[in-house]
């Protein structure tokens, strides 16, 4: 199961601060790093703009 950062995404830090793993990439629009990820979910429930879903 993958992750991804939709064009939803606020680029408010949220997610960055929650990842166990720092898999998240800042810029205009949050990216998440494939090989840091553990797809915990955490930041799915992090996200107030439910801007990352499940590919």
């Amino acid at each position: 199961m993958a992750y991804r950062i939709t064009e939803e995404c606020l680029a408010c830090g949220t997610c960055l601060e929650s990842c166990p793993n720092e898999a998240i990439i800042e810029g205009d629009v949050y990216r998440i790093d494939p090989d840091k990820c553990e797809n915990c979910g955490t930041c799915i429930e992090a996200c107030p703009a439910g801007a990352i879903i499940e590919e």
